[in-house]
């Protein structure tokens, strides 16, 4: 469940596993374990993992049950006393998790605050397209609406040595594409005494991988000089995923959230500006605490007016232990959904619009290893789109090509290979 940085431990999950003897199978019915890598940035999530794990054991009664990830950090022993739960693993210690069920102790997690140096989990898994390499863990911010610095602890940052052979590994292995993840990648070397940018410029320097993608960025973390540098890069894709939560200031001040609207809108601008057709998505909250109906009108209407190119957004989810869920003046749930539609109506349109401003151009794609369902190829180009071609030559899988958009119908993005 949850973000790029849980899907690529996932994946670590299942190697360590399978290193130790096990496979993965389809069917509960048929299965020893059920592992379910949790995520806790909303309620909701807490219930549908927990729905998740008492259906396994409805379908297997055997079936030996593992709840990992932020909830089970969180909660802890408190989730024992569900029976329909056999262990909870920690999520420093869900990285080496074969040794951890083996043992009688039933909740392994240690308290991830005292933790100061990340953990290096290495991902061997070679059947995807683009790779994926974790390079940061935890998060020093304290959001007024967010649980997550409780489940990942302090910011930690893996090393530059450690990150340059992962991806000299992976470029080694055929791989022309990876994407940075972590729980606050823009933190990246404040424990280390450096910066994100200086990661950057080792990666151009040391590394012959021809893409790079960035997860989710804070907006105050992408300087002009990491704009300047990366608008001259050759290697980096310009799709920019911008974490503002808000866009007015009431509710971003009230969020314990360190910019202005204003601010931000103008450095979208900028981006739009220097780059050819950047992908600029973002994250927002609808219901925070406090956030009246003028504050919402604020927010749409800055929204509108921006230059993003898709919004994510989910209603506001009070969190037990965070700031925000002992503030006053709660919105009630139906005008926190009523407000997110109205949100992803604005994503809808602003990313038709951008999708039509693509159509026309020649873009270059990595060809997924995997065809679409009528065995036509489809890529992702560097400014984020998927597009399915006119070719079905499987010899072209994960190779990099050019192709010319030339519609988008029922959702999907049509090009022809130049």
């Amino acid at each position: 469940m949850g973000c790029k940085a849980n899907q690529f431990e996932s994946s670590i999950i299942i190697e360590n596993l399978e290193n130790h003897g096990l496979s993965e199978i389809k069917n509960i019915e048929d299965a020893d374990m059920y592992v379910l890598n949790s995520c806790s940035v909303t309620h909701k999530s807490d219930s549908e993992a927990l729905y998740l794990l008492r259906n396994a054991k409805h379908k297997n009664p055997e079936i030996v049950t593992v709840l990992t990830g932020c909830l089970a950090q969180i909660e802890k022993e408190e989730l024992l006393k569900n029976d329909f739960i056999d262990y909870v693993i920690g999520n420093d210690e869900k990285l080496d998790l074969y040794n951890y069920i083996k043992k009688d102790k039933k909740c392994s997690a240690a308290d991830i605050m005292q933790l100061e140096t990340f953990h290096r989990a290495v991902l061997s898994d070679m059947t995807k397209t683009r790779a994926s390499l974790k390079i940061q863990d935890g998060c020093d911010n304290r959001c007024t609406y967010c649980i997550i610095p409780f489940a990942r602890g302090k910011s930690r940052s893996a090393d530059v040595d450690f990150i340059i052979e992962q991806i000299n590994n992976f470029a080694n292995h055929g791989f022309k594409e990876v994407v940075f993840t972590g729980i606050h990648i823009g933190l990246w070397g404040r424990d280390l005494g450096l910066t994100l940018l200086d990661l950057l410029k080792e990666v151009e320097k040391r590394t012959s991988i021809p893409r790079y993608r960035l997860g989710s960025l804070n907006p105050l973390e992408i300087t002009d000089e990491l704009l300047e540098f990366l608008c001259k890069s050759d290697k980096f894709c310009p799709h920019f995923h911008l974490s503002l939560q808000s866009a007015c200031n009431k509710t971003l001040k009230s969020m314990n959230r360190f910019y202005k609207v204003e601010d931000y809108l103008a450095q979208i601008d900028k981006i739009n500006s220097m780059f050819d057709l950047p992908f600029l998505g973002s994250d927002i909250i609808t219901g925070f605490a406090g956030e009246t109906d003028k504050d919402f009108e604020t927010s749409r209407s800055n929204l509108e007016k921006s230059g993003l190119s898709q919004i994510h957004t989910f209603p506001y989810s009070k969190r037990k232990g965070t700031v925000g869920a002992a503030l006053d003046f709660q919105v009630e749930d139906n005008v926190k959904e009523q407000r997110a539609g109205i949100v992803k109506e604005i994503s809808r349109k602003k990313y038709s619009d951008f999708v039509n401003k693509n159509i026309g151009t020649t873009r270059e794609i990595l060809i997924e290893k995997h065809p679409d369902k009528n065995g036509f190829l489809k890529g992702v180009t560097r400014n984020y789109l998927t597009v399915i071609t006119n070719s079905k030559d499987t010899k072209l899988l994960n190779t990099l090509q050019n192709v010319r958009i030339e519609k988008f119908e029922n959702g999907k993005i049509y090009g022809i290979l130049q």
